[in-house]
């Protein structure tokens, strides 16, 4: 029988979550953006990615469908597009990247057999300056609006998750190469655990 086993990544906007879902990737691990499925929700919309309108979908999506809509529309996405191109084992492996609440997780605590929860944390000084630079399409472009932004991300319910995470990573004063090989390591501890503990 097939276990299925969800690595869930959260964190604040800036963190460094993308950094540990690309060291997922490098290990083979699927990895599934929630980001990623509101800006296709943003599109599906006719709206630009611009940070006022993925907020507002974002927001609007929870207000109508409920908390969990987000992960409900992950889970789909899981099933139609990651599962069917899994190779059979006994484990498979998937990584979620940028949970936000605990309704999302309780939801996808009922799809997957194990949910692992990690979460990214670096000081806000910190997420502000990488979000200055990196000039992502939805980012603000103005310390003001990115702490607007972090208020949003706390009213979906972060800040429970991050606090209930299983496990916490610091990215503080390290460039990214080093995060990087830094996650990779933790995932290879994680994946040798958790192949360890399953059998």
């Amino acid at each position: 029988m097939i276990m299925l086993i969800g690595i869930a990544i959260t964190g604040m906007p800036g963190a460094g979550k993308s950094t540990l879902a690309n060291a997922a990737k490098k290990l083979g691990i699927p990895v599934v953006s929630m980001g990623e499925i509101i800006f296709q929700e943003t599109k599906k919309r006719g709206l630009s990615l611009t940070p006022e309108n993925v907020g507002k979908v974002a927001t609007e999506l929870r207000k109508t469908f409920g908390d969990d809509i987000v992960a409900k529309l992950t889970i789909e996405h899981i099933r139609e597009k990651i599962l069917p191109q899994s190779p059979s084992s006994e484990k498979i492996f998937i990584a979620i990247d940028g949970v936000r609440s605990l309704a999302e997780i309780n939801t996808f605590k009922k799809f997957f057999d194990r949910l692992i929860v990690i979460a990214v944390h670096a000081p806000p000084e910190i997420r502000y300056k990488r979000l200055l630079n990196r000039k992502r399409l939805d980012d603000p472009s103005e310390v003001e609006k990115l702490i607007k932004r972090d208020l949003r991300e706390l009213s979906f319910g972060l800040g429970d998750v991050i606090a209930l995470a299983d496990e916490i990573l610091i990215n503080k004063d390290k460039s990214y190469n080093e995060f990087f090989n830094e996650c990779i390591e933790f995932l290879k501890r994680l994946l040798k655990e958790e192949n360890a503990n399953c059998r």
